[in-house]
């Protein structure tokens, strides 16, 4: 009999002692609390709603941490490292100092726990994306049992149930995170609990971070097998010539060169409008976005999408419905992100799509992509905001091989490719389930399920088998 998940952490809990006495929280979802601890709405213990009126009186030109999306990262940490002075980011972005916890308000970023303690900030002060909430800690609470607070699937879990807004881009209010009642417990309790946090995540953080080195080497290796075969080919014997563009180098003689463009039809996408509801009830038309991007990395085929709109969201917008076998690629975010469409779908303005004339293949032309990742971090190199501009995209250079070569190249790398994907699977999976006992730990740590105030008299990680 398979274990559940619920069994699964029930078992993990169990590692660990329970509190010696137990009340009625008098919330549904959480259940009995320690004896002692308080269960609270957010707005008793955190300020939000943070204004600049804190910098006012600095000089215009003090350079501050300037924090897009981008550089806030899942479950803790942000890359403070870009500057700008203080009256290029004072208007239009979310100011917040060292310190404060800021929460992604939005999808699929809240869903997907970005978040962090503001750390390491230029002269204190940082502004970021208006997509952030900012919670300051009072002196009732932990800052550091603030932020694991924020990172607990129950949080993520009812916050994204009681999101607003239509399509892709749905939000929490601020009234959620100022009602959310979770239990506090005293002070120094707090930070006991904030430091065990701090010393299992590591470990389990550690572990994580080898296992995904393990996958890069693994899918560089992926990466390595198939630009060898789209831009040499399978005969090893077979003449060179230049193909005249830097990333391919040399390709067989008989093959031609040419700009992705000619041998496939571009189309661009759109977002059909949030704001009207009508666009994305009862959608049948799958809408490939960015929340589509975990889907788009593990698979080369796509016919499910997160969102799916509906024809009168695409007559409203500049969105076309794409036919099935359409190569679409992500130029946001994590560029180069391709699959192929198994059924008719729309995409955001944050992909484009390639629709394949009789010269290649999608599957030729989706192994082409999979090859040119070097090519694609180069053209977007420096960018503040990761994209790569419709200038560069028109440049974008494939191999054309003869068609039943080109068959026999996808064919090779299925072949070849089995074993790698078989293994890159089973530690992704590894990841998964360190990543689910995080969350459990953390869970259960906060909410009182677990006492862990004695934890560093004694190893107190039990992570099971972590090989």
């Amino acid at each position: 009999m398979t274990e559940s998940k619920d069994q699964r952490e029930d078992a993990r809990r169990r590692r660990f002692p329970a509190y010696p006495e137990y009340k009625d929280s008098g919330v549904d979802w959480l259940g009995e609390i320690p004896a002692t601890w308080e269960a609270k709405r957010l707005r008793f213990i955190v300020r939000t709603g943070i204004t600049k009126r804190e910098v006012a009186d600095l000089d215009p030109e003090t350079e501050v941490s300037f924090v897009p999306m981008e550089a806030v990262r899942e479950y803790g940490g942000i890359d403070p490292d870009s500057t700008k002075p203080l009256a290029d980011v004072v208007d239009g972005y979310t100011y917040f100092c060292t310190g404060d916890v800021i929460v992604a308000k939005i999808t699929p970023c809240f869903e997907n726990g970005k978040g962090a303690l503001a750390t390491g900030l230029c002269n204190d002060v940082g502004f970021g994306t208006t997509e952030l909430y900012v919670l300051r800690a009072s002196f009732r609470v932990e800052r550091r049992f603030l932020l694991y607070l924020t990172f607990g699937h129950h949080f993520r879990r009812i916050g994204t149930a009681s999101m607003y807004g239509a399509g892709g881009q749905k939000r929490i209010s601020e009234n959620f995170i100022r009602d959310f009642r979770h239990p506090v417990p005293g002070l120094l309790e707090q930070r006991a609990i904030a430091d065990f946090l701090d010393h299992e995540t590591a470990k389990i953080d550690a572990l994580v971070a080898k296992k995904e080195r393990l996958i890069e080497l693994l899918q560089e290796k992926r990466t390595a097998l198939i630009t060898r075969a789209v831009t040499r080919g399978l005969d090893p014997n077979a003449p060179m010539k230049d193909s005249g563009v830097e990333w391919l180098g040399e390709i067989p003689a008989h093959w031609d060169e040419k700009r992705v463009k000619w041998v496939a039809r571009m189309e661009s996408g759109h977002t059909p409008d949030k704001k009207v509801d009508a666009y994305w009830t009862d959608g049948d038309i799958p809408w490939v976005s960015l929340n589509d991007t975990r889907r788009l990395k593990a698979h080369d085929y796509i016919s499910d999408t997160k969102y799916y709109t509906n024809e009168l969201g695409l007559q409203n917008s500049s969105a076309r419905l794409l036919p099935p076998r359409s190569v679409v690629f992500s130029r946001d975010a994590t560029i180069g992100l391709c699959a192929i469409t198994e059924r008719a779908m729309a995409v955001s303005q944050h992909f484009i799509a390639w629709i394949c004339g009789k010269e290649v293949t999608p599957e030729y032309l989706l192994r082409v992509f999979d090859a040119m990742q070097e090519e694609l971090e180069r053209l977007t190199m420096g960018a503040t905001l990761r994209t790569i501009g419709m200038p560069e995209v028109n440049t974008l250079a494939t191999p054309v091989p003869p068609a039943d070569e080109q068959e026999r190249i996808v064919g090779h790398i299925q072949r070849e490719c089995v074993h790698l994907d078989a293994l890159i699977a089973k530690v992704q999976e590894a990841i998964d389930h360190l990543k689910e006992f995080r969350n459990a730990l953390i869970f259960a740590a906060v909410t009182g399920k677990i006492d862990v105030r004695a934890a560093f008299d004694e190893p107190a990680a039990a992570l099971g088998d972590t090989r």
